[in-house]
């Protein structure tokens, strides 16, 4: 058996900081590290993949909530459309007993009127007849806030038209 060679100066200052048998390092601690690093990389994952679903989820429900919303957006607009359609604006104006105006004047800058203005033209309805609630149907209730249902609506009559319009107004002196 061969002895190891004794060492002199700067080599066996070096040598007695090292120890002096052959030593073999603890692995439980080691092992126990391993083992904690994987389990808390595991847990992470875990904990990780559990948020991405709820979120997962939440995203659905909220993309379904948005579809429904859109849906009666799109379904409210096509009642605007069609109550704002010129055609439903004008059965509308007719129910309620509007009519066409006639030709309009107009007033120019200088004072001078341009044109000949025309009354409007009584045309009925056809299909319902005109009725105007009277005037105490029209008239909040100051119980309640909100108007009275009319019990019976009166006819509109037509308006009565002399044959001409200028004889029907007297003349301004100094025009």
């Amino acid at each position: 058996m061969q002895r190891k060679p004794e060492l002199k100066g700067r080599a066996a200052r070096f040598a007695r900081l090292f120890p002096a048998g052959p030593r073999q390092a603890a692995r439980t601690p080691f092992v126990l590290l391993v083992v904690l690093l994987l389990g808390g990389g595991l847990i992470g994952l875990l904990v990780m993949n559990s948020a991405l679903s709820e979120g997962s989820f939440k995203m659905d429900d909220l993309q379904r909530d948005t579809k429904s919303l859109t849906d009666e957006e799109q379904a409210l607009q096509r009642d605007i459309d069609a109550y704002s359609a010129p055609d439903a604006l004008q059965r509308r104006a007719r129910e309620l007993g509007m009519v066409p105006g006639g030709d309009p004047a107009f007033l120019n800058p200088d004072g001078t009127v341009k044109g000949v203005p025309s009354p409007a033209a009584w045309l009925p309805v056809q299909d319902a007849p005109l009725l105007v609630p009277p005037p105490e149907a029209l008239s909040l209730d100051p119980a309640t806030g909100s108007s009275p249902s009319p019990a019976a609506p009166a006819p509109l009559e037509p308006p009565v038209q002399s044959p001409d319009p200028t004889a029907a107004t007297p003349e301004t002196p100094g025009r």
